[in-house]
């Protein structure tokens, strides 16, 4: 994906969370735009506290990744 398009995302006002898909099936959550790095072809993403260590990052070739899908957030839940 073109650094461009995640570089709009990270932008956005207001934010939108997102999720990043890659060509292996690995999927990113990016929460905030402090959760992620673009640098050149190279993506850095931040997972918060995944491992007992703390958080970790994720390098990503940006020409892996397939998809950004918007998140919403705050979308009524049907009761029922």
């Amino acid at each position: 994906m073109h650094q461009s398009v995640l570089r709009d995302a990270l932008r956005k006002q207001p934010f939108v969370p997102f999720q990043l898909v890659l060509a292996n099936g690995s999927k990113y959550t990016v929460t905030g735009p402090d959760w992620m790095l673009i640098t050149g072809m190279t993506s850095y993403v931040g997972i918060p506290g995944e491992t007992a260590d703390g958080d970790i990052v994720r390098s990503i070739d940006n020409n892996s990744i397939c998809e950004l899908i918007p998140l919403i957030t705050g979308a009524a839940v049907p009761a029922g």
